[in-house]
């Protein structure tokens, strides 16, 4: 008997990273799954994002498990598509319990003017409000959401550090959703569904692991690798790691969609090793 047997979940941003893992750790626990990702480029990122690959590998580590999944191709800042794909996902398996709104980006670029900022906001404020808009119709008492924000998104100085319009928009995006959150919260716990927030630190996925990421952290090398980061990267968090895995955070979200949670929402949960309580006290 797994904590999660007989229910739904739905899954953005699940072709790699964390949302693969929460993929494949929900239906260990017993749940089928509706997973969805852009599976292509947006130009003001850096680093590499999910592609068809990546969302068939999701598709096979969730069989594995011996539960069923929807995999499809879809866009968060598009609401029409994540609707089409909670419709095929209630097709095949009648129901919505669990929504994971996990897709995010750090943008870098700007190839229009602030356009990495508007790339930031999109995909990681508008697209967690599309993913719980079109959720909310089809779920009923005992039903869990779970949106990604960062910790050091809600790190003050963050903004200044990355220091573009795409890193701005992360920031700010970030931020926002933590209201977000305690205001949704409260409207939909009279119908016993619960709304809370993730806030990660560094975590091992390709968002931190980029050139720019690592310039950031060692401006005193032209061309500073992963060995030449970690060091730095530690400096963030109070405990003496430069990053969790996935599967940490894949811990968390089981707690906060399963029943060992039920009473618990509208709460900003920060996973980050101390880091937040380091930086208030570094201001």
């Amino acid at each position: 008997m797994g904590k999660l047997d007989g229910k739904v979940a739905f899954i953005t941003g699940a072709a790699r990273g964390q949302g693969r893992s929460h993929a494949q750790r929900l239906a260990s626990e017993g749940a089928d799954i509706i997973a969805v990702d852009i599976c292509e480029q947006i130009d003001s990122v850096p680093y590499p994002l999910g592609t068809p690959e990546d969302l068939a590998q999701t598709v096979k580590e969730v069989e594995a498990t011996g539960r069923s999944i929807v995999a499809v191709k879809g866009d968060v800042r598009e609401r029409s598509q994540l609707r089409a794909a909670v419709e095929q996902g209630l097709e095949r398996f009648g129901r919505l319990d669990i929504v994971l709104a996990n897709a995010g980006i750090c943008p870098w670029e700007d190839f229009s003017l602030c356009s990495g900022f508007v790339d930031g906001t999109d995909v990681d404020l508008i697209g967690v409000l599309n993913t719980v808009a079109v959720s909310l119709p089809h779920l009923k008492a005992g039903a869990s959401i779970v949106v990604t924000g960062s910790t050091a998104g809600m790190m003050k100085g963050t903004t200044e550090v990355l220091g573009n319009t795409g890193g701005v928009g992360y920031s700010w995006a970030k931020q926002t959703i933590a209201r977000y959150t305690e205001t949704l919260a409260l409207q939909l716990a009279a119908h016993s569904v619960r709304l809370n927030a993730i806030h990660p630190t560094n975590v091992n996925t390709n968002l931190l692991h980029n050139e720019n990421i690592y310039k950031v952290f060692r401006p005193d090398l032209e061309n500073p690798t992963r060995e030449d980061a970690e060091p730095a990267l530690a400096t963030l968090q109070a405990m003496p790691i430069p990053y969790i895995e996935p599967e940490d955070v894949s811990s968390l979200v089981l707690f906060l969609v399963s029943e060992d949670s039920k009473w618990i929402t509208g709460q900003n949960f920060r996973i980050d090793a101390g880091g937040m309580l380091k930086a208030e006290r570094a201001f």
